[in-house]
């Protein structure tokens, strides 16, 4: 378990390209997409913030038996930096880095986050990119507790790209297997190509 560290999940979005689905609700590996994800990121820390629409429906109930804390956005429509803002304001004192996971990629594993966790022991000035195997950038991102300020100010729905570009000098790069860095699964469409090919792999 590492200390000092928070992992935020925004997962207040509207899941609008998925035609009436909720794709954190989508079921992988027998569980609630969400519920999968902050029970890896809850082997890696004891601190998980997951950000939920107002009301949190059916993604609140998939967490209601993790030890996270959930935080409700009434503001969810003002996209990813409401949930960016909410999950910093709601950290508790001492921490000293902040990992950002997307809600919607299944493949990013409790392994990927830890090693994020220890390259940022061991550099924890730096901040640390996941990327795919031939190192396109991607998720997670773990920022240092100096960047938080920058991160509880952006606006949009561009995440933390502005905290990004304007700390570049500091952006180091990790490697995970394969394209779980990049793997994010928004439509129906998206769905069955993954779960396709997942149950092509079984086969080989």
């Amino acid at each position: 378990m590492t200390q000092g560290l928070a992992i935020l999940i925004p997962a207040a979005g509207a899941s609008s390209r998925m035609r009436g689905r909720d794709k954190l609700i989508e079921e992988v590996e027998g569980r609630p997409l969400l519920a999968l994800l902050a029970g890896r990121a809850r082997a890696v820390t004891d601190t998980v913030i997951v950000t939920l629409p107002e009301p949190p429906g059916a993604r609140g109930a998939a967490l209601a038996a993790l030890d996270v804390t959930c935080v409700a956005l009434p503001e969810a429509r003002q996209g990813m930096a409401a949930s960016l803002r909410a999950g910093v304001a709601a950290l508790p004192p001492g921490i000293r880095g902040l990992m950002i996971l997307p809600a919607d990629m299944p493949e990013i594993r409790q392994e990927d986050m830890q090693r994020l966790a220890d390259a940022f022991a061991k550099a924890p000035e730096a901040i640390w990119q996941g990327t795919a195997e031939d190192g396109t950038p991607g998720h997670p991102v773990l920022f240092p507790a100096d960047c938080l300020p920058a991160i509880a100010a952006v606006t949009g729905d561009t995440g933390a790209r502005a905290v990004l570009r304007a700390q570049a000098h500091r952006l180091r790069r990790l490697a995970l297997p394969g394209r779980r860095a990049l793997t994010d699964l928004d439509t129906p469409e998206d769905w069955a190509r993954w779960r396709a090919q997942r149950a092509a792999d079984r086969t080989d």
